[in-house]
């Protein structure tokens, strides 16, 4: 699933191009990508509308729209928005396009069909009807998200630290691969209780969180499978990463073999030597 960097990079390269063009027309391939209004309504309801400014909540992106309202994405496991020709042919897993003057359009790809678009209609606040946004804890770059209310947050909770960096309640944007990079570079291992954690390792752990997001957003995200940025171009944090998707080789520090486990449901990478489990 792209995560914040992956996001944050979808956001800088629509706001290159997509910025103050009317929208033209589109077409809905697939109904249920369509979360507001009806599949119906979507395109002609943004017919003659401009993109002012792309912003990203978490993961999720809202663009402004002139004159009023708001266009939401989520892009979820397989989601990827694209800028391209309108004469470029379909690919089997195209749900939404939205038409643009100059044949451009902006394509949205899913191949596992979980993302989700939303036209939220004149001065509407998105977050009454895009629900997920009020759930959204801190973004990781803002001032809120300080050594203190991360500790505060963690200090209480009875779980792994690597499921707790999973809650978007938490912290907006983290999923697998920078919780995991984050962890490592603090020492901690995954299955380490958040109520094991020291103020010291909470700061550390919450400076390393920002750390690799922006190490990952400087080069463009991460590629394993999915994720392309607007023009269809490759992520490049994964030939950087430490341990994220490198169970069975050597740690970059200390040649220890990466492994690789489960946790509620979800993998978490680690060195063991690196982040060695206290007892």
């Amino acid at each position: 699933m792209p995560e914040l960097p992956e996001v944050e990079t979808v956001r800088l390269g629509l706001n290159e191009v997509t910025l103050n063009q009317p929208i033209v027309g589109g077409e809905v391939l697939l109904d249920r990508t369509i979360a507001y209004p009806s599949a119906d309504q979507f395109v002609a309801s943004l017919e003659g509308l401009s993109i002012v400014e792309w912003h990203r909540y978490g993961k999720y992106l809202l663009a402004k729209l002139d004159p009023l309202g708001w266009l939401g994405v989520h892009l979820r496991m397989t989601g990827k928005l694209l800028w391209m020709q309108q004469s470029e042919p379909l690919s089997k897993h195209t749900r939404v396009r939205l038409f643009f003057e100059g044949d451009r359009e902006l394509r949205f790809d899913d191949q596992r069909t979980f993302g989700q678009m939303w036209h939220v209609v004149g001065e509407v606040d998105p977050k009454t009807i895009i629900t997920g946004l009020q759930r959204l804890g801190h973004e990781p770059f803002s001032d809120d998200f300080s050594d203190l209310y991360f500790y505060e947050q963690l200090k209480n909770r009875k779980r792994p630290i690597k499921n707790a960096l999973l809650d978007q309640a938490l912290v907006a944007g983290i999923g697998n691969i920078y919780a995991d990079e984050a962890l490592f570079l603090t020492g901690i291992h995954p299955e380490t209780l958040c109520t094991e954690l020291s103020i010291e390792q909470a700061s550390q752990l919450r400076k390393n969180v920002i750390r690799v997001l922006q190490d990952s957003i400087a080069a463009r995200g991460t590629t394993f499978s999915d994720f392309r940025d607007v023009s269809g171009v490759n992520g490049n944090y994964g030939g950087m990463a430490w341990v994220y998707g490198r169970d069975g080789d050597r740690c970059r520090t200390c040649e220890t073999t990466i492994e690789r486990i489960k946790l509620a449901g979800r993998s978490a990478h680690f060195c063991p030597t690196c982040q060695l489990r206290k007892q």
